[in-house]
């Protein structure tokens, strides 16, 4: 298919980058002393570490890491070419506009994989050898989640350099969205409480359940807790209130599945319909 060309191309050009590799060995170095300080200090976690606990300690790690990695990696995917003008000159072999998205979602997304896998595999052999543990389900989950949240991150910044063709205006969405929703959604949240209560800030355990849906907002918040909604023995919630003390139906970890789903899909389509709307 002509997406995969696409896919294949962009792949291959990111691992002959010197940067594909730094980035890859940052990764498996963050991942290792994270799994090495897990099972070597036990005065701060605790005698009874579970390959379970540590799923989450290397997931709460490297979230942030990959949120990152995948702006530096994907904000230029397609503004940048259009910019360049070499968008051109792909259109011009047998590749519809829609090919060029899918294409740059596939390729960029096994860039981010190749370093998530490897440095979440070694954190996890590493951590569970010194743990004296193993727990094939937790470890395999944690990879199939953690790649579904770099897919989605991905496309959510392809979709987005899709929508300009300007490289500083590419720059300038994803880093919005990455202020808003992961540095200053905390924020949103506690004012809507805090309006919601009467003007009076409550205690975690007080708040109204629909706040739990809106704290899942940001990506990563989703990834925490669809990963802990799927893991066997899961230790921690990504937000300050345990959803079990609501009655509500949507107040599941599992919200966190279906706000990955809106973010690996939403913005790719729109920033597909705008490329192909767009004038090159």
């Amino acid at each position: 298919m002509s997406w995969q060309a696409v896919a294949r191309k962009d792949f291959q050009d990111a691992i002959r980058s010197r940067s594909f590799w730094v980035i890859s060995v940052l990764f498996c170095l963050l991942a290792l002393g994270v799994a090495i300080a897990y099972g070597v200090f036990t005065d701060v976690f605790g005698a009874d570490r579970t390959v379970a606990g540590l799923v989450f300690l290397l997931a709460n790690a490297i979230s942030l890491f990959i949120v990152i990695t995948a702006i530096l990696v994907c904000y230029k995917s397609v503004a940048g070419e259009r910019e360049s003008g070499s968008i051109k000159l792909l259109l011009s072999l047998p590749h519809s506009r829609r090919d060029v998205i899918v294409g740059k979602i596939a390729g960029r997304t096994g860039v981010l994989a190749v370093p998530t896998i490897g440095g979440l595999l070694l954190g996890l052999v590493v951590g569970s050898a010194l743990i004296g543990q193993v727990d094939p389900v937790a470890t395999a989950l944690l990879l199939v989640v953690g790649l579904f949240f770099a897919l989605t991150f991905v496309s959510a910044m392809v979709g987005f350099s899709a929508m300009t063709g300007s490289s500083a205006k590419a720059a300038a969405l994803t880093l919005g969205v990455f202020f808003v929703f992961e540095l200053l959604w905390d924020v949103v949240t506690l004012v809507l409480v805090f309006v919601a209560s009467g003007f009076t800030l409550p205690s975690p355990a007080s708040y109204p359940a629909w706040i739990y849906p809106i704290m899942q907002v940001p990506p990563t918040s989703a990834f925490l807790s669809t990963l802990n909604a799927v893991v066997p023995g899961g230790t921690t919630t990504p937000a300050p209130v345990d959803p079990s003390t609501f009655e509500a139906f949507y107040a599941s970890p599992w919200i966190g599945l279906a706000v990955l789903l809106v973010w690996l899909t939403v913005p790719a389509v729109v920033g597909s319909r705008m490329f192909a709307r767009a004038d090159l």
